[in-house]
Formats: C-alpha cells, sequence, structure tokens
C-alpha cells in the first residue's frame, strides 16, 4: 500500500465503490491468481479452484465497464480467459462503452432540456383551458 494517505485508508476500509476494500485485498492477496488486465486497466481474479472470479476495478466499480469477453468469463459463460481464448468479434460490432445514465456526458435527444439550446418542438402543442 505503497503511498497510501490516511484518506484512502479510510476510503478503502468503508467503502467499496472506489476501488477495492480492504477485505477484498485480503482476500486477493491470500486465493487470488492474477488471470488478464483489460483496456480500461481493471484486473481479473480467480481462486484455486476457480469456483470464484473477480474483478478488482481500476477507478470506480461500475459493472458496465466490463468489456463482454471479460463479463462472460465472469459469469462461467465460457472457460477459458480472453487472454488465453480471445473473442471474436464481428466486423459490424461497436467497442464497448460504459454506461453513461446520470452523468453529464448521457445521451440527450433532440428537444430535451439538458440540451445547451433544445430544439423547439413542432409536434406538441400545450393545452389550454377555454
Amino acid at each position: 500500500m505503497r503511498g497510501l494517505t490516511m484518506l484512502d485508508f479510510l476510503k478503502r476500509a468503508v467503502t467499496w465503490w472506489n476501488g477495492q476494500t480492504l477485505g477484498t485485498q485480503l482476500f486477493t492477496a491470500r486465493n487470488g491468481e492474477r488471470v488478464g488486465e483489460d483496456a480500461q486497466g481493471n484486473i481479473f481474479y480467480r481462486n484455486a479452484d476457480d469456483t470464484k472470479r473477480w474483478v478488482i476495478f481500476n477507478g470506480e466499480a461500475e459493472a458496465s465497464r466490463v468489456e463482454a469477453e471479460w463479463h462472460g468469463w465472469l459469469h462461467h459463460t465460457w472457460d477459458e480467459p480472453p487472454t488465453d481464448t480471445p473473442l471474436v468479434h464481428k466486423e459490424w460490432e461497436k467497442p464497448h462503452l460504459p454506461n453513461l445514465t446520470g452523468s453529464t456526458a448521457a445521451y440527450a435527444p433532440a428537444g430535451s432540456i439538458r440540451r445547451a439550446e433544445p430544439e423547439e418542438r413542432r409536434d406538441y402543442e400545450a393545452w389550454s383551458p377555454e
């Protein structure tokens, strides 16, 4: 835990969303076998008999940051990790993107009040009592 400040230590002790907790770090150190790392720096582990698989996130713990190859391996959809047997991608597949819902980068359709300049809606007429 080189370079770990007191605040970082406290965050690790009581939170799970900023990486790994102290419990996970100890479990990983004692039982974890490193399997690989994805493009985002998330590190994937398994125990000796391969009954448990887990990920240590590089930064915020957000499940949508796990790429399809690793997601399938984590959930025992396939036995071999992507480091041993890479997933074959189709030419029409888009690269993985995390879920941006709730962030400032989330999709805002035309007419959304979250846009800097929302488009004027022509398909809606406000009701007014007569």
